[in-house]
């Protein structure tokens, strides 16, 4: 019996758990999945429980529940991976040996990265929302906010799920309005970017949207430390940026164990080199990385996850019977933005064209409008919750181009 691996058991493991025991001889195949615990998070959910749209229990589900009957699930702690033995050992002491692996281990916000953010004022005047516990203590913080400066900071640009950021600013300022306090409420932005995003077309709408809602934007600002005791943000080149409350974006890193097995990338942020195309590993044959962990120059996102997923598949399918790895990941990534109000956003890209307008998924019908807040946008952000859960962890299908469709995008010419 040949075995297959699978290391996290979050979005990318689960959804990869799901599909591969579909597709695999269960007859020459064992699969085995390991996570360190047994409760899956519906991350794009905790940008939603400060304000109260959500509760803390809407986010969290048995990971058992997503993971077939005939998958092996372990819960421990992957120690270190050793792709010259084939081997994977655990905290527990056990070695799990393995013919094919697939790495889906994901990344983390890590505060304690950057000096005096994770110091004394951490979950009382400092938060984050990237994590469970971070975003239940910020939403009881904003249950009794009086108000002042709020500050949302980027500590760097490579984060999971690019527009949280975005989305949680857009929000506060609805939220602060809705209680009727924003009069007492100023909202910067702050950021290592040169603007609100990274692609152009998309940057022109959001910089537009930030001046309507009067969110001050304080770009090209690379954090260094962060000063207690003058509840003041300082940049490397000594800018200064003052807080009452500071929402941070922590720098995110790759789990521990890669730097532990010396898989990492240069950039020393434990994410693996990995071909951003076939998804298999830039070293090793029989390693394939999926989501948050690989290196590929795509955003760290749900939906990447899942496209990335429907590639992986295809090539894993391929490897096992010896045939070229023929099937393309194109870096494509949709996200819906929330604006606040009832409304949202829609932008849909991949690693050679920029968010676009137009209608999504359909050509002419949408019923999404990329680039364009609507209340459909909203509704479907919303209703992303049901997808997850019901289709999008178990493996089904779900009715989006895997490789970014240029249908109903409207490119303009010269």
């Amino acid at each position: 019996m040949k075995k297959l691996l699978i290391l996290g058991a979050g979005t990318a493991g689960t959804m990869m758990a799901n599909k591969l025991y579909k597709n695999l001889n269960k007859n020459l195949w064992e699969i085995t999945i390991v996570d360190k615990d047994e409760d899956h998070y519906y991350q794009p959910g905790f940008l939603f429980i400060p304000f109260g749209v959500y509760q803390p229990e809407d986010v969290i589900k048995p990971k058992r529940e997503f993971i077939p009957i005939g998958v092996n699930f372990v819960i421990d702690t992957v120690k270190k991976i050793e792709p010259e033995k084939n081997q994977v050992s655990l905290a527990s002491g056990s070695i799990l040996n393995y013919d094919v692996l697939v790495v889906a281990t994901g990344t983390i916000p890590v505060p304690e990265e950057t000096e005096g953010l994770k110091g004394e004022l951490w979950y009382k005047d400092i938060f984050d929302f990237y994590t469970f516990e971070g975003t239940t203590k910020l939403a009881k913080k904003l249950e009794t906010w009086q108000g002042g400066k709020l500050v949302i900071n980027l500590a760097e640009t490579l984060i999971k799920c690019p527009v949280a950021p975005l989305e949680f600013t857009f929000l506060a300022d609805a939220y602060f309005t809705e209680k009727g306090m924003r009069d007492k409420v100023e909202i910067y932005y702050v950021t290592p970017l040169s603007g609100a995003f990274t692609k152009p077309k998309a940057t022109e709408m959001l910089n537009k949207l930030m001046d309507e809602k009067n969110i001050h934007v304080i770009p090209d600002f690379y954090l260094q430390r962060v000063d207690n005791e003058r509840k003041v943000l300082i940049s490397y080149d000594d800018k200064e940026v003052p807080f009452d409350l500071l929402v941070s974006v922590p720098v995110n890193k790759g789990d521990a164990v890669i730097e532990e097995s010396n898989l990492g990338d240069e950039d020393g942020l434990n994410f693996i080199p990995t071909d951003k195309h076939t998804l298999q590993s830039k070293k090793y044959e029989n390693m394939f990385v999926i989501g948050d962990a690989t290196n590929v120059p795509a955003s760290k996102a749900g939906s990447v996850a899942h496209f990335e997923a429907e590639i992986l598949t295809e090539n894993i399918l391929s490897y096992i019977i010896n045939e070229p790895l023929t099937h393309k990941f194109d870096g494509h990534a949709n996200c819906f933005i929330e604006t606040g109000y009832g409304k949202g956003t829609l932008i849909d890209f991949n690693y050679d064209t920029e968010p676009l307008p137009g209608k999504f998924p359909f050509a002419v019908v949408g019923p999404m409008d990329l680039l364009k807040v609507t209340r459909a946008n909203h509704y479907g952000k919303l209703a992303f919750k049901w997808v997850y859960w019901h289709m999008l962890l178990t493996g089904k299908k779900l009715p989006v181009s895997t490789n970014m469709s240029m249908a109903g995008k409207l490119v303009e010419t010269n």
